[in-house]
């Protein structure tokens, strides 16, 4: 019903109408209402005052003793054609002295307002529209008699206030006559009104339907000089600049596709409902497809665009698709209400560039880690020496020796850097020899021991009695335990304990490496062989960690053969197991703490 504008116009205008004849019709019979009971409790004062002048004339003051007189100028006020009934009700009896009603012998009470009486009696003046009856309403008042300071009774005047409010009921069926009057020809004029505003409007609503339909010949006719005369001329101006745009947007289309089309980059756009609705030949091609209808396709772009967008929604981020890694930068697009209509997605083919910087950074990072033990504990050994902290010369010579040794494999290392990269080819080619565990174990601890003398940590080792021989690459495996025993120092407090033990099997041996340091968190232990991932990135790169040590420690193990493992409790320690293979090995254990 209320559709149309016409109909919530003229529903509106009639709405405000009759609230506001309704709001001045109540103020109007408020106001009234209370200036005649104004005017009635005025009156009763006058004849208040009046009752009161009389009875001062009483020289004795006694109400009971003049009641006669009393009684005498109440009737003489009725015969002068008051309507008020008066009471004179004496105080310490609290009887009805005179009236100017009959009273027939009955209580004060059964006649009179109890509460104004007694007002009365306090010696206060107090007045109170009592509802006698359906019909009958009064205004009631009371008045103190007050002869030489003291309080002789109370003159007690009831007024009927039945011509007042049958007024009031005449008033109020002619307000809402004027109302209802008012009402239908607002209802008439709101109509017309409201008419000579919605024709125009559903007239350049119709030719807006053409338009939209593709006519832009569509005009109108321009009947005023108001906001619908303007309406009509910014409608005729729109279909003119309309026509206009169209003709241009057709041919900046038409450039726009031919760029698209032999772009060297690929391009797809996806709408807000993930629909592919454009792609060219480049991404066909990067995607390998003749056609874009994998849905693995559009979602791996949506996630790309939920996962890397800034917080202007436009972004870039690598995806690796078929052994190829693209780049790929995005950023929505808009429709004509600014709102985001979908996302754009530009793709570049980067692998061979990615290769190359996931080679160098590799190098780099690699570099870095493998050769800074060998440096810390040739500093640490030389430092001991040029401070002149070592008077034998024994020992000085095994500190040169240290020295040397580690000189020595930072050349190795330097020569085989560029076979690290194998690990991940599988084309690694390891120096197997025969080589004493215990001596391989004795040596790492000998060149980590300045490092744990320097926080108070004891290693403590626990080596079987005879010597176990296995075939290895002793410095692939002297560099994995130095890692391992490099991490135990580095995350262990002072006073902290390193045990070493070398536990013996049938074809393997296993190297348990223990610490009671910082330990790793749980949510973190499946991640800790990633390349460069840090447990605690703010500590570790405090202590020099790169987080490549477990990684290359791993890659090391398993080119072996072998296995590593790590179990950990964060705040109690960590325990790593290193199982590679050997060939003979049998004793009795024994503890050695250095």
């Amino acid at each position: 019903m209320f559709k149309s504008i016409r109909s919530r116009f003229t529903m509106i205008y009639f709405l405000l109408i009759f609230i506001a004849m309704i709001i001045a019709g109540v103020f109007i019979i408020r106001s009234f209402e209370d200036y005649n009971l104004n005017v009635a409790s005025e009156r009763l004062d006058d004849i208040a005052q009046i009752m009161l002048t009389e009875l001062a004339k009483i020289q004795d003051g006694d109400l009971i003793a003049n009641k006669n007189v009393i009684q005498a100028s109440i009737d003489n006020h009725a015969d002068i054609g008051l309507r008020e009934e008066i009471y004179v009700i004496e105080q310490s009896t609290q009887q009805i002295v005179a009236s100017s009603a009959e009273v027939g012998g009955r209580a004060v009470s059964d006649i009179l307002s109890d509460a104004l009486v007694v007002e009365g009696l306090l010696g206060n003046v107090m007045e109170k529209n009592i509802q006698i009856s359906d019909s009958v309403r009064t205004k009631d008042k009371v008045y103190p008699i007050i002869d030489d300071d003291q309080l002789r009774g109370i003159i007690y005047l009831r007024y009927d206030l039945k011509d007042i409010y049958s007024s009031l009921s005449t008033t109020r069926r002619i307000i809402l006559q004027a109302i209802l009057t008012s009402l239908c020809v607002t209802i008439v004029i709101s109509y017309f009104l409201s008419k000579s505003i919605t024709d125009p409007i559903n007239e350049i609503t119709a030719k807006a339907s053409k338009l939209a339909e593709g006519d832009f010949s569509q005009m109108v006719e321009v009947r005023s000089e108001d906001e619908i005369g303007e309406l009509s001329k910014t409608f005729n101006f729109l279909s003119t600049a309309l026509k206009a745009s169209i003709s241009e947007i057709s041919s900046e289309k038409s450039k726009l596709e031919a760029i698209i089309e032999y772009m060297e980059d690929g391009l797809v756009a996806i709408n807000a409902e993930g629909e592919i609705i454009h792609n060219n030949p480049k991404a066909l091609a990067l995607f390998g497809v003749e056609a874009i209808e994998n849905e693995d396709i559009v979602g791996d772009l949506l996630s790309v665009y939920s996962s890397g967008r800034l917080s202007e929604d436009i972004g870039t981020k690598n995806i690796t698709y078929r052994d190829k890694i693209l780049k790929v930068n995005f950023a929505p697009y808009l429709d004509d209400s600014l709102q985001k209509a979908g996302a754009v997605f530009v793709l570049t083919d980067i692998t061979e560039e990615e290769r190359l910087e996931n080679m160098r950074r590799e190098f780099v990072a690699n570099v870095s880690h493998e050769l800074k033990t060998p440096l810390t504990s040739i500093k640490s050994y030389t430092e001991t020496i040029l401070e002149g902290m070592v008077d034998d010369p024994e020992t000085e010579k095994t500190f040169l020796e240290v020295v040397n040794s580690e000189a020595d494999r930072m050349s190795r290392l330097v020569r085989d850097l560029l076979e690290l990269t194998s690990f991940d080819s599988a084309s690694v080619k390891l120096k197997y020899a025969q080589h004493n565990i215990n001596r391989l174990i004795s040596n790492c601890i000998l060149k980590v021991k300045v490092t744990a003398d320097q926080k108070r940590q004891a290693i403590v080792k626990r080596l079987v009695d005879e010597p176990i021989s296995a075939e290895f690459d002793y410095d692939k495996i002297e560099q994995l335990v130095l890692n391992i025993l490099s991490n135990a120092i580095k995350y262990s407090g002072e006073e902290g304990i390193i045990e070493i033990d070398l536990k013996s099997y049938e074809k393997t041996f296993d190297l348990v490496i223990k610490d009671n340091g910082i330990g790793i968190p749980e949510e973190d232990m499946n991640r800790i062989f990633e390349r460069f991932y840090r447990v605690d990135k703010a500590r570790s790169r405090m202590l020099g960690g790169t987080g490549l040590g477990l990684s290359i420690a791993k890659e090391i193990a398993e080119a072996h053969g072998g296995a590593i493992g790590i179990q950990s409790v964060y705040g109690h320690g960590t325990v790593v197991t290193i199982n590679l293979p050997y060939t003979q090995g049998v004793g009795n254990s024994e503890t050695n703490v250095v």
